[in-house]
């Protein structure tokens, strides 16, 4: 269609100004609400209605205080006509997949700054295969300034959710990340608005941090904003028996090796997903853990492997001039080559899961009190796993704790006794597939709110007649957390904390309940 034409076919239909439609529900004709979902629109509250020209066709557009919706604009037909009726289905798209709103023009070399108007782009959310997202645009095509002007004012009103500008500053103005950096990495953080620049048009929803990084990265981060929250709490820091929710969420967007906690939170670990997730405010709470030793609080953190995932770990630190899949599969072979049980004692609080116990405990109750039962078991153990979440990844893409979840109050606790080198890489290699990595006879798995791990040697897996082969401190033993290597000599204690911290991710039941209908992108 020649521009010329379709200008003057847009101008005839606009009729002047734009006005607001009536707040009254019969705003919307009854030709219109031909299905349930329309139906159901009446009850919202009209906010504009005009006329755009989207994709090809001039179209009744309406804006309600849920939806935006719209039907092509054709010529009376008689009743009836199937034909007629499928070509005039109304299309719509819910506010809340809309993150950000422009008006479009279109600039010529002269033009530098603004040019000829055209309409508004609306920047849309959309639900793609395996639990990704993808960004898109539509076009309303109006050349009448004062309708577009409206319009636009209106979305930006609906859009314009943030507290006030400079907010996550002024909370994390004293809060050092840098001191809680684990000397290998410098975890790279951003006010949320600046996330903008990765997508044309896209805006911050509310304050906010995040995160570009791997797991050690993201976990230094949250660690970093929990004690933030304890400081501004007044709450002594290095001993947290109930500790209070960060105050702002934070945002993961994978750039590790593994991207557990991304790929746990998003479903897939997709860069565009999880920025989509931020921009879209899809927000949930996740359940944090502390490390304690001799009542110390070491860190927050997610999850912890001891044993072989320490052992593992430490080993791959020590070849950080590879790459990082290099490295890992090297400290993997190498540590299966060197496997060694650990002689433990581990002492574990059972989850209870009944109303009362949980609400006097979502309260800021102790834990521990002469009604909890702790169980203790002694061993050999090749490995103890203490995972709140399911630690989804590339080798493991149900999961190391496929029978947890992000906020349910409790943590996976995966124990593999000593046994023979070929039966513990059967287990190893289970996680990759779809099979129970847990149905092993030497595998004992424990849903539980509380974990006490208490090393019964004091060697540390050093060795001093193979001092190259070390894989820790002398006296200390590896831990992985949230694959940060933690050494630590004595006792740790693990203990779980509900729905801590917001993080950027959203539940994917949600994100694929979606109502994005519209077929013109």
């Amino acid at each position: 269609m020649p521009w010329r034409r379709r200008r003057n076919r847009v101008s005839a239909l606009e009729g002047g100004r734009e006005e607001e439609a009536p707040l009254e529900v019969a705003a919307v004709p009854s030709a219109l609400l031909t299905s349930p979902q329309q139906t159901e629109a009446v009850a919202e509250r009209i906010l504009l209605r005009g006329i755009f020209e989207i994709g090809r066709d001039s179209c009744d557009v309406v804006l309600s205080e849920r939806a935006l919706r719209w039907r092509p604009i054709q010529p009376e037909r008689p009743a009836g006509d199937s034909k007629y009726d499928l070509l005039c289905k109304e299309e719509f798209i819910e506010l809340k997949d809309i993150f950000s709103v422009k008006l479009k023009r279109r600039c010529s070399v002269k033009q530098q700054r603004s040019g000829t108007l055209l309409g508004i782009t609306l920047f849309i959310c959309l639900k793609k295969e395996q639990n990704k997202l993808k960004n898109s645009t539509l076009d309303l095509i109006n050349l009448s300034e004062d309708h577009c002007d409206v319009w636009f004012r209106q979305f930006k009103k609906i859009l314009a959710v943030m507290e006030y500008e400079g907010h996550a500053l002024s909370l994390l103005k004293e809060c050092e990340l840098q001191g809680f950096d684990g000397g290998h990495r410098k975890p790279l953080f951003a006010i949320h608005w600046s996330v903008q620049r990765l997508f044309t048009g896209m805006q911050t929803l509310e304050p906010s941090v995040v995160c570009v990084g791997g797991d050690g990265s993201a976990s230094e981060v949250a660690h970093a904003l929990l004690l933030r929250a304890q400081k501004n709490a007044g709450m002594e820091t290095d001993r947290i028996l109930t500790p209070v929710r960060a105050q702002l969420p934070l945002g993961l967007i994978p750039a590790g090796s593994t991207n557990v906690l991304a790929h746990s939170l998003h479903g897939v670990p997709h860069v565009i997903t999880a920025t989509l997730h931020i921009i879209m405010g899809h927000v949930q709470l996740v359940d944090v853990c502390t490390f304690s030793t001799a009542g110390k609080l070491l860190r927050f953190g997610f999850s912890a492997m001891f044993g072989f995932g320490g052992r593992t770990l430490a080993l791959a630190e020590k070849y950080r001039w590879m790459s990082p899949n290099q490295r890992r599969d090297f400290a993997v072979v190498k540590a299966l080559a060197k496997l060694k049980a650990e002689d433990c004692e581990i002492s574990f609080l059972p989850f209870n899961s009944s109303d009362d116990v949980q609400e006097r405990r979502a309260q800021g109750s102790p834990k521990s009190d002469c009604n909890d039962q702790w169980q203790m078991i002694q061993g050999q153990f090749l490995n103890v796993s203490i995972m709140a979440i399911p630690c989804l990844c590339s080798v493991a893409p149900r999961g190391l704790a496929p029978n947890t979840r992000l906020n349910n109050g409790s943590m996976a606790l995966i124990i593999a006794r000593n046994t023979s080198r070929p039966e513990f890489i059967k287990h190893l290699k289970r996680y990759a597939s779809v099979k129970n990595q847990f149905n092993f006879p030497f595998v004992e798995t424990y849903t539980v709110e509380e974990v006490k791990v208490h090393p019964r040697n004091n060697t540390g897996g050093y060795n001093p007649e193979e001092e190259e082969e070390e894989t820790a401190s002398e006296n200390c033993f590896p831990w992985n957390v949230d694959g940060d290597l933690m050494e630590v000599a004595s006792e740790v204690h693990i203990r779980l904390h509900p729905r801590l911290i917001s993080l950027y991710g959203g539940s994917m039941e949600e994100i694929n309940d979606s109502k994005v209908t519209c077929n013109c992108f």
